[in-house]
């Protein structure tokens, strides 16, 4: 995409989402109507998820040459994921504790919704089990991208000791690589009507502005908290990729498109496709992009991690129960490992937060109480998990060999 059909779309992007609060918070319901449209949209963009992060793993890996340096590399990566998920959760820890919003909050009476009810805790094994799988097909069909990102290293690891026998294969992926990311673009100029009708959508669902702000008085404090949380978050990792990365804030008006794509859709799979190009357009090691954001769409979620330690610590508020440090160090590691273990889709915080309440004995029913603008703070969140994810491509970036000695 050229320099001056991004800038346009850029302001096309920011114009939809400001479009799609105006007329969600006015006309409510009658936004539902084009809702559709706004599907569309998300469906076209994860149909082009598998075939991009399997071309883009795999041609990645294949591109650092030496098998051995894909364990440096990704040392590096599972580092920062690790420091900035923890960074993440300890910041919705300290903020809840200093702003106590559950204190004198009333309970919402009521049970889980039963979407959430019914999922049982995943401890420990099952994030590891859910490395594998024993059919690629169902797992590409469901969307598991975790277990297909591992194959695709193993085969890309395997594939750089065939030496020539393994070029023509190589040469097929970086062919699909190449023709997904065009792809990508075409869809990119539907970007604006989407996002418009997925944020009106979601506003109609709730109500319009009226009933919005209904829903927000009771939980006025929890909504604050978290926002406060996110933004210092962002921050930090600006922060970050200024003095790690060393790169200055014209990055983050290079991934703009991509952090607007993501507060639209609420889904940083989905967005994974606009992230890596733009990424690229900002001069990003290629392969920094194609192995860090495709497998930090799936594991670093920096906003879920610090949503659902501040969303638990206020339950715990609520109910009047005071946690141990003890008990806030089991939410700060479940925290982490939930987080990891959430899918880049719409409101998977909720489902893992299911474990962090479950190690420290607080009542699953009360997600009840944050249920009303969960929609709303997922799109926050999947914002600052993109942002993450997209700093950390240029942390890598950095500490990557010149492409000339990685042959």
């Amino acid at each position: 995409m050229t320099h001056r059909h991004a800038t346009i779309l850029l302001w096309l992007l920011l114009a939809a989402a400001i479009g799609g609060v105006v007329c969600g918070w006015f006309f409510g319901a009658r936004m539902l109507a084009i809702g559709w449209l706004g599907d569309l949209f998300l469906d076209a963009l994860k149909m082009t998820i598998i075939p991009l992060v399997v071309a883009a793993v795999i041609t990645g890996v294949a591109s650092l040459g030496d098998v051995r340096r894909l364990g440096r590399v990704g040392g590096y990566t599972v580092l920062y994921y690790v420091t900035t998920t923890a960074l993440a959760v300890a910041t919705g820890l300290a903020l809840v504790n200093i702003i106590q919003p559950g204190a004198g909050v009333e309970v919402l009476q009521g049970t889980v919704a039963s979407d959430y009810a019914q999922k049982a805790p995943a401890g420990i094994a099952d994030i590891v089990r859910s490395l594998i799988t024993p059919n690629l097909v169902a797992a590409a069909a469901e969307q598991q991208l975790l277990p297909l990102i591992v194959f695709s290293l193993l085969f890309a690891a395997a594939l750089s000791t065939t030496g020539e026998t393994g070029r023509p294969v190589l040469g097929f992926f970086e062919g699909l690589n190449q023709a997904m990311m065009t792809v990508v673009n075409w869809l990119m100029y539907l970007a604006p009507i989407g996002v418009f009708a997925l944020i009106g959508k979601e506003f109609g669902k709730a109500g319009g502005g009226a009933a919005l702000l209904e829903q927000l008085g009771a939980v006025a404090w929890y909504f604050a908290t978290v926002l406060i949380g996110l933004t210092v978050h962002f921050a930090v990792l600006v922060v970050i990729l200024r003095l790690v990365a060393r790169r200055r804030l014209d990055y983050l008006v290079g991934m703009a498109r991509a952090l607007l794509t993501a507060f639209g859709t609420a889904s940083s799979s989905a967005t994974l496709p606009l992230s890596m190009e733009c990424a690229v357009e900002s001069q990003v090691d290629r392969r920094a992009v194609k192995f860090v954001l495709p497998l930090g769409a799936t594991i670093n979620m920096d906003g879920t991690a610090l949503y659902e330690a501040a969303a638990v610590m206020f339950i715990a508020q609520a109910y009047g129960i005071d946690l141990s440090a003890t008990q806030q160090l089991v939410v700060f590691v479940t925290a982490t490992l939930a987080a990891i273990g959430a899918a880049g889709v719409p409101q998977a915080g909720l489902v893992t937060m299911i474990i962090v309440l479950t190690a420290v004995d607080l009542p699953v029913e009360g997600i009840g109480m944050i249920l009303a603008v969960d929609w709303l703070l997922d799109r926050f969140r999947t914002t600052v998990n993109v942002w993450g994810d997209c700093v950390g491509a240029a942390v890598i970036s950095r500490f990557l060999p010149a492409a000339d000695e990685s042959a």
